[in-house]
């Protein structure tokens, strides 16, 4: 009897299972310029390799961010970061926050570079009301047979200040995008977005992951970015999220399987590939392409350092590390001032034990921010400081002593900040400096949008990267003790 209703079961599924068929997306995200590998890992022509193997037609899908964050896009404005993008024959990407890193003229310029769509659904021109030149909503692409629609959403962000454009409310801009798409009856519908459902930035909650509750059965992939999170076979409500990391370490391959006769979704699921040279390979072509790029002198030595600088705590314990307590602390000592802020995400990598050249540091801090003195009052500093536990911390302070508790969850709470030994007080001002960034609301920094332009003022004109190529040059690189934002 087990027998029979075994076979019988097979039999049922088994037309199934032939009858589907399978599509392939590749997705990448926050790649901020990274042509080449690091200690062998990563880099475009490692990608290429995997590329090279796949044997079914594929998509290859971008959620941003890739204008930005290297020798080769700062000094281009992006530019090689398009001609990068075009050589690997992407099929689409959105709008990322670093998209605006070189300012609204900045912007159109690259994007026409572009030779593949860039989606945005959510991004307008504010004179014309119409969406601006080189981006659309969605693109419907066929893939061997299977009709596959891509809804592009960009972040609402921007590093620098937007006037020219505005951004609409993201599911406003799914719905009207959805209505058109659907018109063409494609298998699946993929959105492409530069947010995440791990972004803890801006104060709100991430809006990524509501997708599958507004829109469940009419989106069934959503690819993320923005936070730098590595998030493969997420579901909710039957919608699958998947986020790749960021500087081409990794790429998200996902397996789309639709049903041969009817056309519809059946099932998703992703998979990580790290690019590891020594397994992928990499493609010929395309690393005497990226070689091309490079960006003449950026591999000049600086000085040496003794021991790595590391981006992440070292402790579970402290919330800060050695890299941006040294940065805090740089600016401090420029400064004069009592107390420095930094955004830990300003430090993008860690500063690596031995020779560093100039690659290296426009890779730690690819940004042009200078230094600003901002006066505020406790009260303000200490909300400042709580909320910028979310829930990891996103700044790292000298001149200040923090300590907090954990409840079961591992929520923090309890709070407490001593300056110079002493609680801070709400009526007290305060002198800080941090970078120009921060001081004028920049992303986490944003509730400085509430301190008055008369309380802020620029200190010299040094940037952050300036800073911190002297102190290489002068051998300033000692690692700083940790435990400025400690557990008790």
């Amino acid at each position: 009897m087990k027998k029979t209703s075994l076979l019988l079961a097979v039999l049922l599924v088994f037309p199934l299972l032939i009858s589907a068929k399978t599509t392939t997306l590749y997705h990448t995200s926050d790649v901020h310029g990274f042509f080449y590998p690091r200690d062998g890992k990563g880099g475009y022509a490692s990608l290429a390799a995997v590329l090279e193997k796949e044997t079914h037609p594929y998509l290859l899908l971008d959620s941003g961010d890739f204008a930005n964050g290297t020798a080769e896009t700062r000094y281009s404005k992006g530019l090689k970061a398009a001609a990068m993008m075009n050589k690997m024959g992407y099929d689409a990407t959105t709008v990322g926050n670093h998209e605006f890193d070189f300012k609204e003229k900045g912007f159109s310029p690259l994007i026409a570079q572009l030779n593949f769509p860039v989606l945005a659904a959510n991004f307008f021109e504010k004179d014309s009301m119409k969406y601006p030149p080189h981006i659309q909503p969605y693109q419907i692409y066929d893939v061997d047979g299977v009709k596959v629609a891509v809804i592009g959403l960009a972040n609402r962000n921007p590093t620098d200040t937007v006037t020219s454009y505005y951004f609409t409310k993201p599911f406003d801009a799914l719905e009207n995008a959805l209505a058109e798409v659907e018109k063409q009856h494609p298998s699946f519908v993929v959105v492409l977005v530069h947010d995440s459902i791990a972004d803890d930035k801006h104060g709100e909650k991430p809006y990524v992951l509501e997708i599958a509750d507004k829109f469940s059965g009419r989106v069934h992939v959503v690819l993320g970015g923005h936070a730098h999170q590595i998030i493969q076979n997420r579901y909710a409500n039957g919608v699958l999220f998947v986020e790749s990391g960021c500087y081409l370490n990794n790429v998200s391959k996902i397996t789309v399987q639709t049903d041969d006769k009817t056309g519809k979704f059946v099932s998703a699921k992703s998979q990580l590939i790290p690019l590891i040279i020594a397994q992928t390979g990499e493609n010929e072509e395309i690393k005497k392409f990226a070689d091309q790029l490079r960006e003449p002198g950026i591999d000049e030595v600086v000085g040496t350092t003794e021991a790595v600088l590391e981006k992440n705590p070292i402790s579970k314990d402290q919330l800060d590390s050695p890299l941006n307590d040294w940065v805090a602390d740089l600016m401090q000592v420029y400064s004069g001032a009592p107390i420095a802020i930094h955004n830990n995400g300003g430090a993008r990598v860690s500063l690596p034990k031995g020779t560093i050249t100039k690659r290296d540091l426009v890779e730690l801090h690819p940004f042009d921010n200078e230094i600003t003195m901002v006066t505020v009052d406790g009260r303000f500093l200490k909300k400042f400081i709580k909320t910028g536990f979310a829930p990891r911390s996103l700044f790292t302070y000298s001149g200040l002593d923090i300590t907090y508790t954990t409840d079961k969850k591992g929520r923090i709470k309890d709070i407490r900040t001593l300056f110079n030994g002493k609680p801070l007080e709400n009526n007290k001002q305060y002198t800080i400096v941090t970078n120009s960034y921060i001081a004028n609301g920049g992303s986490e920094g944003y509730l400085f949008k509430k301190i008055p332009n008369e309380k802020k003022r620029k200190v010299g004109t040094k940037t952050v990267r300036t800073l911190a190529e002297e102190a290489v040059r002068e051998g300033k690189t000692q690692v700083p003790q940790t435990g400025r934002i400690h557990r008790i």
